[in-house]
């Protein structure tokens, strides 16, 4: 007797997981870098991320960066470079996260979304448990040089 091996054939209940396009701000005043931890009730509670949030649809990524910094932090920034865009599918969606790096111009940050926050120079940052969509800006800004172009 012979078993013919059937493809398989995805379940069709099965429904692609929806993409979620965030950016985050890697603060830096004075060579320290901002990093803030997620509060208690929100997933990923715990983890330690750059602030930012999502882009609206009628947003550029900057934009939506100035928009969260003012919204999360009570401050202003200047959007510099790109520091890197990561994927990474959580069990709640697709997350695409591209980071800047910022530099604050007007206010001092104020948590209002986060349950701790703490400046860190670059060597320092990979200490903490970030996010997993966060690690690779992590791991790049470790070894920058931050200082102001």
């Amino acid at each position: 007797m012979t078993v013919v091996d059937q493809p398989r054939q995805r379940s069709s209940h099965q429904t692609p997981k929806r993409i979620i396009n965030v950016v985050g701000a890697a603060i830096v005043k004075d060579g320290k870098i901002l990093c803030v931890q997620r509060g208690e009730g929100r997933s990923l509670a715990g983890y330690w991320e750059f602030p930012g949030g999502k882009i609206e649809p009628h947003e550029t990524a900057r934009q939506a960066l100035h928009r969260e910094i003012e919204e999360e932090l009570m401050c202003d920034v200047e959007v510099a470079d790109k520091v890197y865009t990561s994927s990474y599918d959580y069990d709640f969606g697709t997350v695409v996260l591209t980071s800047f790096i910022c530099h604050l111009l007007n206010g001092t940050p104020h948590p209002t979304e986060h349950h701790e926050m703490r400046w860190l120079v670059p060597s320092e940052i990979s200490s903490l448990d970030w996010t997993p969509a966060d690690r690779e800006t992590v791991r790049l800004l470790s070894t920058m040089n931050l200082a102001r172009k």
